[in-house]
């Protein structure tokens, strides 16, 4: 199993310690980018896609753990999408 499929299926897992740094890796592999669009973005990320719509996150603070709903919604966002 290549690395981006283990990140895939712990995704899909549901986990409750899913990192920041998990998710966006998650993301990246599926074609995602960071959109920077000032030096202070504050805790507001864009993702964006060549061909699937963006998807806007709050970055998870003070902590790294990425809250469950957050998990559920882009979960089902990627499936909708056929990304998944």
């Amino acid at each position: 199993m290549s690395r981006k499929e283990k990140m895939i299926k712990r995704l899909l897992a549901r986990p409750r310690d899913l990192t920041w740094e998990e998710l966006t890796g998650v993301l990246i592999f599926l074609g995602y980018k960071e959109w920077k669009k000032a030096k202070t973005g504050g805790s507001r990320r864009r993702f964006v896609h060549a061909s699937a719509p963006p998807i806007n996150l709050h970055k998870p603070h003070p902590k790294n753990i990425v809250k469950m709903y957050v998990i559920r919604e882009v979960i089902e966002f990627l499936e909708r999408e056929e990304l998944l």
